[in-house]
């Protein structure tokens, strides 16, 4: 393939090449060529001209395929427009001769067809450049028509059209001409050639003015003609020429006098009027109206109405949305006018009237949700409703009721779509909606009923606050109107239809509603009886009610199952025998009642079975059978019913029997086991009936065959954008649409596809599809015995008819069969006797050769299902061999189709049929079945299932990769492009195939190049086929390889494909495009290339929108807003509900990855879309705005609203699209929170972007952010509002600290007070729905906690707020709203309590942290900005109500305390619910209280902390008088007089609560628990635990706190958060302080009892007891241990013996925690140190050898030598626990001091241990790492706190003498420093016998180490320093030394004093250090002198040297004072130093 890259073709390469190579190589050279000449420069070009020209036109003769021939084509074109042109006549001279040519044979057709596309292309490029040549080449052409065949009239057309295009005005003289070869294409045989004569006719009706003027009339026609027997793209391809003709000649701009013949402009009227004809008249036109149409027995075929639909739609789009909204009213009455009365022709029959309805429907669907913003749609609603006033008043029924019925439905659709957004529209009492709407309900015709309920049901999805009036108001009326049969089915459907809203408004509705259902639905159903008039409508009325109350779940249902199931029971005769009189007794209307009463029983009950699944238990299954046999023996009668009275009872029947089959098939089979066999026989009856006519085969097989099959075999069946009025043509002629009024049961249920009306089909078909569907089960479950008959029988039912009817039968039974086949193999079941196989086999086989291509293909299906069911390689082989066979004699289409995707079925269901040598026969015969080139559907067909066979047989079919590569390729070559379904299916194999590849596309060997190389050519040429199902597969294949082997796409010509076809389409999105599968592939793609490269995508297609010459539309321009504004734009258009999901993916995708980097961008984006909206509603609110702020005219106008001069690129989006730009917007400040912390620092922010202006960050938007929220959170629609006021949460929790430069102590959020204000005030007004007002109450709390503001009054704004809420929620659940479930008002109530607990929280924490000293400079900043007054002003706010707070807080605790019983105390609970949940809601209650009990739990502990437990609330018995509902135990008893509790009472209720509560949540914590409730819930305890009484609570039950230490165990097991893990322990330390104060004040009770006892008997306090044991369970010590062991060893895997594999202390190197690691280590061993206190003596002795082992290996591990010789935190916690412990009491009490004190030894020992070498594995290195320093403290800690004779016994005191020795040795000297500190205080130590043996042995060191010093003057600080402290600790030996002693140890250490004094000269050269040294000794000898005066002068006596040097020294220092007084801080005052001299001169 390299070598054919070059300018001209590499003919050399070319002759040796094969066929087919040849044709890949001249593709891939000419897709090289034409990129190479656009880049290629001109005078280059021209060089080469001439050859190329020459190779050019010579491939013409090469009989090129239709896409090497197009792009032949293309680069002529563009080598004439860069290079010369004067050569180009003769090409096209050349062209023309050959199309003349009059060779007629095949092989010559390819080389004329290339001339006719060349001659396209040329003029298309050149245009007027070619002169006047074009007329004798179009006259050639156009001769050309007359003999060509299709494929030539379809190029012809094509080529036509780009001349057309080239020439513009200049091609007039053709025009006509070109008008009438057109005319006779668009109505051609072949459909292409229809598709390309209506583009060339939309070309020639830009120039050509006849066609919108003179011949409009007969344009119009001809167009109606066109649609007859069309396909889908016709239909597509000529509405889009009629509408954009009848547009155009409406709006053209006629050009005046100049023309010749002056036109009359047409009306809007007239147009309307021509549509009008088509729709109503189809193609018979207007004069020549035939006889049958006079007879008025023609009707409109489906396709000419389709058609016409379709252009009504383009013809509006085209025109545009603000025209659509200028002429609405006239184009509403004419869309209507379509289904009146007035044309009879189109509502003659229900099925004409019915397809007649979705046109309309689809009309107005279409333009107004598609054209209309939503402002505009605001206003249609009025017209409608108007319309609908209007049509009400007519008094004929006929005449209206189609056309109520479709205004109905688009009223609906349109409020469902606009949400809240419609509420003031319904608020408008001018426009009177509602009353509208309910008024038809009365409406005398059944559909309009069921339009207007459904229309109530779009108003209640819409507007929830809507459903329970509605409702209020239906059930009324009905009640009222009992004997009118309309009003009780108008109703009954209305209340059904509202119930069926419920599911889809979360806010529910209230509970006691299903009761009043019920019982009316009893009354009903009851007094259906008396009166004959109404007893169907009663009968039908009632069932329907409790049908639809099924849907409102289980919780509901359950209190009225007892009823419905005995209504169940009644309804059926009881006996058989019943049944016999009944049959006996009725006529003709009493059993029409009874069978409605019976099928709607049946419909109520299957409702029940499958939206109340979990009340289905035993119990229930056994009440709900016994009817069942009777329900069956009913229909084995109905036959014979039918015979005794005739017809009027042929539909009820029917409906019985669907509604039978229907409960049947949800009931698991077991449950009717008895009465299979009578099914089966009916069954079987109904599927070959005779009566049956209309073949239903598009809705009965789908189901039956593979989706993937479908969408090839039935191009109908595929999702497009006009599905829902295709769909009427799918049905065929005969059989009627779906529609409401066949079953006005499904009211209630959601609809399958999206939201629009249901559509069941009429009952005489569905109950077709049901029976087979029950058959497929029934037979699996009957005896293997029972199959054969029944199979016999449908075998022979199919032989025994004839004709159409053999059909229907023969698609009845192998549907049904299918589905039996089906059911078999999904549960793996058997098929039976070998019989059963055979009459299998022929009935399948029968099918597989059927013309219905339907058929045919679930018989595929069925034949893969039965091979499946065998599973027997034999049979399997056997089958395939079967269809070998065929194929290889048959030559009719319908056998080689069937049987060669029955081959594809096989392998898709087997895998790759066991042998390859099968394999290679099946690849072989479809290879030759697809190049039948006679018939594309063979070829169709056999690629199909080629791809079917590569997909299963996997790496089998490696060895056939190339082969079949090269004749796909071949073939995407050769066939024309007429054939889009062989292309589809090529694309199908070739995606197979690359997935087969997978990874290996990669590679670099030649093969694996050749076939990446092959892969991309093929892509390249289904890219360019016209067709876009093509492209699409075109696009997934690209996806599939940029998947495996992403460096080989060229991602910038990808991009820029994709972006080509959504913006191509983006401007009428969803209207034109029948494009719906091939936008989804494009985004499909777009997502997947997002995720691994979004900002290289970004970049294409900026690129491609910069690059390409042509203006883009002006609506979609990448240039300005990026792809990403593209995508949101394309978003708000899109109604496709998985293509929206692909673009908000997408999106999400993007921002992920690049909104830190293009921020400004994306808050651009979201701002655009969120201020679009909000041009209506931020004008409202700024006004408030402005009076509060005053002079802050700044802020007031972030929030007025910008009218920009230039205009939006978002025009009204809908509200879901603004709902996701605030989310978005979430997301973005998400994204830069995990990126630099500059986003959130405004001072770094301003300077980073003084650096570089291209930096960007977000807290310099905070204005925006603010404003974006603030115009969400106040806008129309509920959605939006909650996502506002969630972003303004996000705002506040992510800036609240983010400090304001310019004034210091303020933060950057305090100027934008008003407008947090301004967005919660709306929220708080009596009609925002409570989840709205839930979400501002956690804003305000969030607001008050975060401390932005600081002065009192302006909290008080937000602070009002909440108050106000308060004083709403105080009445209880009674006194809010009744419009929702009383679980909406339990979320309210809640989310108050929740705010207020949140507030109240942050209070006392701001109090207590300003009552403690300031520790950081974060609380500093905190109190300089919160001022003195707020840190208890918020307290003070807060105080106000805390009374009411209080109780509330108490009330809710005891609900949540009760919700979380488990199910077993169920009938424990209140009857009547809680304080503010019902019991009937507490199951929705209970989440809600999940979300809000932790904070309200720690709120309440903290208020039971600050009384203290001691006071019992002042108000709490006065106010409970105001409180309906008293929280039972929580107050002294309610207000009846009950025993009143004494306050202890109440305050172990209260402690019980709080702590059963906390223990019940975190001993099993859910794997959502958040974080937020484990903390919260933690420091609960602790706030409760920090009061005396609680804590004695604790302490005097043990076994209460050893359960809470177990669960505190296992939170810290389960959870590894850090901070939850601290929270524990903190409390574990809070046990143990309470079981220690038990402790104490028990000994201390006994000794005050037992004074005047002996000592001896007093009992052991404390665990162990006597016996020192501790038994794990029962002991609080022993939980404590495991818990401390558990978080160190967690730390330091090292301290477990089991892991280090030795009992020992190994040393191993010491390290460093993490800082959350030392912090949970350090509170670990604070605990353990505690621990002793709480045990007995003897206890303490078994205890102490762990607590001792823990902190010495904590110790061990952890002592890293730090810079500065300090000490590690963890160091410092276990030097401190082990001053605790040995400091303990126990070690000095009788019982325990020896064992202590052998233990404590032992301690010592390993202390020691770890020094020595021996115990190092690797001597030098870890000895190196361990701090002498820590271990040295230990010692002394060992050797200070413990008694004597611990440390006194030689062999150990040896052994610390030693390490005090070797660490003086040691040369560090900040080691030597804290060594001298340490014998410093061991000198000191009061018992001679502990520091005596130190000082003897070390004093000596110590004293030749300072005379060391004397000769090495200091050179640093830090040797200044070891000296200081050596003469400290001389110093001190001199005090602590015997009297005879001291006056040696003073001689001793005055020299080295005086050896360090310095002269006046030295003095005044000398370092600083030497300076502070003499400083020092002079200072202490003058301390020194006085006390020892004696020893001192005998001492300068005797030594001349030193007293020269003393009085030298102190002259210097005189000196020095005088030059500058305070040199040394030492010489203060000069007195003291002469009297000194006096003393020295007088020596």
């Amino acid at each position: 393939m390299e070598l054919a890259h070059s300018l001209l073709l590499n003919e050399e390469a070319y002759n040796q090449l094969g066929e087919v190579q040849k044709a890949e190589f001249i593709f891939e050279w000419l897709r090289y060529l034409e990129k190479l000449l656009l880049a290629t420069s001109r005078n280059d070009v021209r060089e080469k001209q001439k050859t190329l020209v020459e190779q050019l036109l010579s491939l013409l003769n090469n009989s090129p395929g239709p896409p090497t021939r197009k792009l032949l084509a293309k680069n002529l074109a563009i080598l004439y427009s860069i290079g010369d042109t004067f050569s180009v006549y003769e090409a096209i001279d050349k062209c023309n001769d050959l199309i003349r040519s009059k060779d007629d044979s095949p092989s010559y057709l390819p080389t004329k067809l290339a001339a006719v596309v060349c001659l396209g292309s040329l003029y298309k490029k050149l245009g007027r450049i070619l002169g006047n040549t074009f007329t004798d080449t179009v006259g050639n052409i156009l001769k050309a028509v007359k003999s060509a065949e299709s494929q030539g009239r379809y190029e012809i057309m094509l080529s036509l059209q780009n001349i057309l295009n080239g020439l513009g005005a200049a091609a007039a003289p053709c025009h006509r001409d070109v008008y009438k070869a057109a005319r006779s294409c668009l109505t051609d045989r072949s459909m292409a050639v229809r598709c390309a004569a209506a583009k060339c006719l939309l070309e020639l009706q830009n120039e050509a003015i006849f066609m919108w003027s003179t011949d409009l009339d007969s344009v119009a026609t001809l167009c109606f003609k066109s649609f007859e027997g069309s396909n889908y793209d016709v239909r597509i391809s000529v509405s889009k020429l009629l509408g954009t003709i009848l547009a155009k000649a409406i709006t053209s701009k006629h050009p005046g006098t100049a023309s010749r013949q002056s036109i009359r402009r047409v009306s809007l009227e007239e147009v309307l009027e021509l549509l009008g004809t088509g729709f109503l008249r189809g193609s018979s036109g207007f004069l020549r109206a035939s006889g049958d149409m006079l007879k008025g027995t023609s009707s409109v075929s489906r396709d000419v109405r389709v058609g016409v639909t379709q252009a009504y739609v383009v013809f509006v789009s085209t025109l545009g949305g603000a025209w659509l909204e200028k002429n609405f009213a006239a184009f509403l009455s004419h869309i209507l006018s379509l289904v009146s009365q007035s044309h009879p022709k189109a509502t003659q029959t229900q099925i004409d009237a019915i397809c007649c309805r979705r046109c309309v429907s689809f009309i107005l669907r279409t333009t107004i949700g598609g054209l209309l913003g939503e402002k505009a749609q605001l206003a249609v609603v009025k017209d409608i409703c108007q319309a609908i006033w209007k049509l009400k008043k007519v008094m004929d029924v006929a005449a209206s009721q189609h056309m109520l019925v479709c205004a109905l439905q688009e009223l609906g659709n349109l409020i469902h779509n606009l949400g809240t957004t419609a509420a003031p529209l319904l608020q408008d009492s001018s426009t009177g909606l509602l009353d509208s709407i309910l008024s038809v309900t009365l409406h005398p015709s059944i559909s309009v009923r069921l339009a207007a309920a459904w229309c109530l049901h779009c108003i209640a999805v819409a507007l929830p606050s809507y459903l329970t009036p509605l409702l209020d108001c239906c059930l009324e009326r009905l009640t009222g109107h009992k004997s009118s049969p309309e009003a009780v089915t108008g109703f009954s459907f209305a209340v059904a239809a509202l119930l069926g809203a419920v599911k889809h408004c979360p806010l529910g509705i209230p509970h006691g509603k299903g009761k009043i259902i019920m019982t009316l639905a009893e009354d009903l159903l009851c007094s259906a009886a008396q009166n004959s008039r109404l007893s169907a409508q009663r009968t039908q009325a009632g069932w329907l009610l409790i049908a639809a109350l099924m849907t409102l779940g289980p919780a509901v249902v359950s209190h009225h199952l007892a009823r419905v199931l005995l209504l169940w029971k009644c309804v059926f005769p009881a006996s058989p025998k019943d049944l016999e009189t009944e049959k006996s007794r009725g006529d003709s209307f009493t059993w029409q009642v009874t069978l409605e009463g019976r099928a709607g029983a049946l419909c109520a009950i299957k409702s029940f079975v499958s939206h109340c699944g979990d009340l289905l238990t035993e119990e229930v299954i056994q009440r709900l059978l016994p009817p069942l046999p009777c329900a069956v023996d009913l229909l084995t009668q109905l036959s014979s019913i039918l015979k005794m009275y005739g017809s009027p009872l042929k539909t009820p029947s029917v409906v019985y029997r669907q509604r039978l089959y229907e409960l049947l098939i949800l009931l698991p089979p077991e449950t009717y086991e008895g009465n299979l066999c009578a099914i089966l026989k009916e069954l079987a009856a109904d599927l070959t009936a005779p009566d049956i006519q209309v073949s239903a085969s598009t809705f009965l097989l789908p189901p039956l065959c593979h989706q993937d099959d479908l969408l090839i075999l039935s191009p109908l069946l595929q999702e497009t954008d006009h599905r829902f009025i295709e769909e009427q043509l799918l049905l065929g002629n005969g059989v009627a649409c779906g529609s409401l009024e066949y079953d006005p049961y499904l009211i209630y249920e959601k609809d399958v596809e999206g939201d629009s009306v249901p559509k069941p089909l009429p009952p005489a078909l569905s109950v077709i599809s049901s029976a087979a569907k029950l058959f497929g089960v029934v037979c699996a479950h009957v005896g293997e015995t029972q199959r054969l008959p029944i199979l016999e029988q449908l075998l022979d039912s199919i032989k025994h008819t004839k004709g159409a009817r053999q059909q229907v039968v023969q698609l009845h039974v192998v549907s049904s069969v299918s589905s039996f086949l089906k059911y078999v193999a999904l549960s793996k079941g058997c098929l039976g006797p070998e019989e059963l196989k055979r009459f299998a086999l022929t009935l399948v086989t029968g099918a597989l050769e059927s013309t219905n291509p339907l058929l045919r293909c679930a018989a595929a299906e069925a034949w893969a299902r039965l091979a499946q069911v065998l599973d027997d390689g034999a049979f399997t082989a056997g089958l395939a061999q079967v269809s070998f066979d065929k194929l290889k004699s048959a030559r009719d289409v319908v056998t080689r189709t069937g049987h060669s995707l029955a081959l594809g079925s096989l392998h898709r269901y087997l895998g790759g049929i066991s042998s390859s040598q099968h394999l290679n026969s099946c690849i072989g015969i479809l290879y030759t079945l697809a190049q039948d080139s006679t018939s594309p559907d063979v070829q169709t067909w056999a690629l199909h299932s080629l791809s079917l066979i590569i997909d299963s047989a996997g790496p089998l079919y490696y060895v056939h990769v190339e082969p079949t590569l090269s004749l796909i390729i071949m073939l995407l070559l050769n066939v024309p492009p007429t054939h889009a379904e062989v292309h589809q299916s090529l694309g199908r194999c070739l995606n197979a195939l690359i997935t087969t590849l997978g990874p290996e596309l990669q590679g670099n060997s030649t093969s694996i190049s050749t076939l990446r190389a092959s892969c991309l050519l093929g892509c390249a040429v289904m890219q360019d086929n016209p067709d876009c199902l093509v492209q699409a597969q075109a696009i997934s294949c690209l996806q599939q390889l940029h998947m495996f082997a992403p460096r080989h796409v060229n991602l910038s010509s990808l991009v820029s494909c994709l972006c080509e076809i959504l913006l191509d389409n983006s401007v009428l999105v969803n209207l034109y495009s029948p494009y719906l599968l091939l936008r989804r592939a494009v985004l499909a793609c777009l997502r997947q290339l997002v995720q691994r490269e979004a900002a290289e995508v970004s970049e294409h297609a900026v690129m491609l929108a910069k690059d390409s010459r042509e203006e883009l539309t002006p609506d979609a321009d990448i240039r300005e807003v990026g792809l990403e504004g593209a995508l949101l734009i394309l978003l708000d258009k899109e109604t496709d509900e998985r293509l929206c999901h692909d673009i908000k993916e997408t999106l999400n995708y993007m921002l992920t990855s690049m909104a830190v980097e293009k921020l400004s961008l994306w808050l651009k984006l979201c701002k655009d879309v969120l201020a679009a909206s909000a041009d209506c509603t931020a004008i409202t609110c700024v006004d408030t705005m402005q009076e509060e702020e005053g002079d802050k005219g700044d802020d007031a106008s972030v929030l007025t609203t910008r009218h920009d001069e230039k205009s939006h690129p978002f025009t009204n989006p809908r509200w879901a699209t603004r709902v996701f730009a605030a989310e978005c917007v979430c997301r973005i400040i998400n994204q830069c929170e995990n990126a630099t912390s500059a986003h959130f620092d405004i001072a770094l922010a301003q300077e980073m972007k003084k650096k570089d202006s291209r930096n960007d960050f977000l807290v310099l938007h905070l204005a925006d952010l603010i404003r974006m929220a603030f115009m969400a959170a106040t806008d129309h629609s509920d959605q939006l509002r909650l996502s506002g006021l969630e972003m303004l949460l996000v705002v506040i929790r992510r800036f609240a600290t983010v400090p304001e430069p310019e004034f210091p102590g303020h933060v950057i959020l305090e100027q934008y007070q008003a407008n947090v204000g301004a967005a919660l005030r709306p929220a708080f007004t009596s009609e925002t729905p409570p989840d709205v007002t839930a979400k501002a109450c956690q804003v305000c709390s969030a607001w008050i906690a975060s401390g932005v503001v600081s002065d009192l009054n302006d909290l008080r704004r937000v602070h009002q707020l909440l108050v106000s809420s308060l004083t709403k929620i105080q009445a209880g659940k009674e006194a809010l709203s009744h419009l929702y479930n009383e679980s909406a008002s339990t979320m309210e109530i809640l989310a108050v309590l929740k705010a207020w607990a949140e507030v109240y929280i942050i209070a006392v924490q701001r109090h207590k942290n300003h009552r403690q000293p300031l520790k950081t400079t974060s609380c500093l900043e905190d109190s300089i900005r919160n001022g003195s007054c707020s840190s208890d002003g918020l307290l003070d706010l807060v105080y106000a109500d805390l009374g009411t707070l209080s109780r509330l807080w108490l009330a809710a605790l005891q609900d949540f305390a009760l919700l979380t019983l488990p199910s077993e105390f169920a009938s424990q609970l209140p009857a009547e619910g809680g304080a503010f949940y019902t019991a009937e809601t507490s199951e929705n209650a209970k989440l809600q209280y999940y979300n809000s009990w932790a904070l309200i739990l720690h709120a309440t502990a903290l208020w039971l902390t600050s009384t203290g437990f001691v006071v019992a609330d002042p108000d709490e018995g006065a106010s409970d008088l105001s409180r309906p509902v008293t929280p039972t135990s929580m107050c002294q008893g309610s207000s009846s007089g009950a025993t009143i509790k004494s306050p202890e009472d109440v305050y172990t209720d209260r402690f019980h609560l709080i702590l059963g509560i906390s223990v019940e949540f975190l001993c099993s914590l859910r794997s959502d628990a958040t974080m937020e409730s484990i903390t919260a819930c933690l420091h609960a305890l602790q706030a409760l635990l920090d009061v005396p009484w609680p804590r004695s609570k604790i302490g005097s039950d043990q076994d209460l706190g050893i359960e809470l230490l177990n669960v505190l165990h296992r939170v810290i097991l389960t959870r590894e958060s850090p901070s939850i893990q601290l929270a524990s322990l903190e409390v574990v330390r809070q046990i143990i302080c309470a079981a220690q104060e038990h402790v104490k004040e028990k000994r201390r009770s006994a000794e005050v009892d037992d004074g005047a006892a002996e000592k001896e008997t007093l009992p052991e306090f404390g665990e162990g007891k006597d016996t020192g044991g501790l038994v794990p369970g029962k002991s609080l010590v022993f939980a404590t241990l495991e818990l401390c062991v558990c978080i160190l060893v967690r730390q330091l895997p090292e301290l477990n013996p089991k892991l280090t594999g030795s009992p020992g202390v190994k040393a191993r190197k010491p390290q460093m925690l993490s800082e959350d690691g030392s912090r949970l280590v350090s509170a670990a061993l604070v605990i353990l140190s505690e621990l002793p206190a709480v045990c007995s003596p003897e206890g303490s002795i078994s205890i102490l050898p762990t607590i001792l082992y823990l902190t010495i290996g904590v110790l061990r591990e952890t002592a890293v030598k730090l810079p500065g010789g300090q000490l590690s935190s963890t160091v410092a916690a276990s030097l401190q626990a082990l001053k605790g412990i040995l400091s303990s009491p126990m070690a000095r009490a009788e019982k325990s001091h020896t064992a202590w004190t052998d233990l404590l030894r032992s301690a010592l020992t390993t202390v020691l241990d770890c020094w020595d070498p021996e115990h190092f594995s690797l001597v030098d290195e870890t000895h190196e790492e361990l701090d002498e320093v820590s271990l040295l403290t230990a010692i002394t800690v060992f050797i200070l706190s413990t008694s004597p004779e611990v440390t006194t016994i030689p062999c150990l005191q040896k052994r610390c003498i030693d390490k005090f020795k070797a660490t003086l040795e040691i040369k560090d000297p900040m080691v030597q420093i804290k060594t001298y500190q340490l014998l410093h205080s061991i000198f000191q130590y009061p018992n001679p016998a502990v520091s005596y043996p130190y000082i003897y042995s070390l004093a000596s060191c110590i004293m030749e180490k300072l005379q060391e010093i004397d000769k090495r003057k200091p050179e640093n600080t830090a040797e200044l320093q070891i000296f200081q402290e050596g003469i400290k600790v001389l110093e001190t030996l001199v005090t602590v030394a015997e009297e005879h002693h001291r006056s040696q140890l003073v001689a001793c250490l005055l020299p080295i004093l005086i050896s360090f004094l310095l002269d006046e000269n030295a003095l005044g050269s000398a370092t600083s250090i030497m300076r502070n040294l003499h400083d020092f000794a002079l200072q202490n000898l003058m301390q020194i002198g006085p006390q020892y005066s004696s020893v001192f002068k005998s001492l300068v006596a005797s030594s001349p040297a030193l007293k020269a040097r003393l009085e030298a020294a102190i002259k210097g220092n005189q000196e020095s004072v005088k030059v500058k007084i305070p040199t040394s801080k030492y010489t203060k005052s000069p007195g003291k130093n002469s009297s000194i001299q006096l003393k020295t001169s007088f020596l």
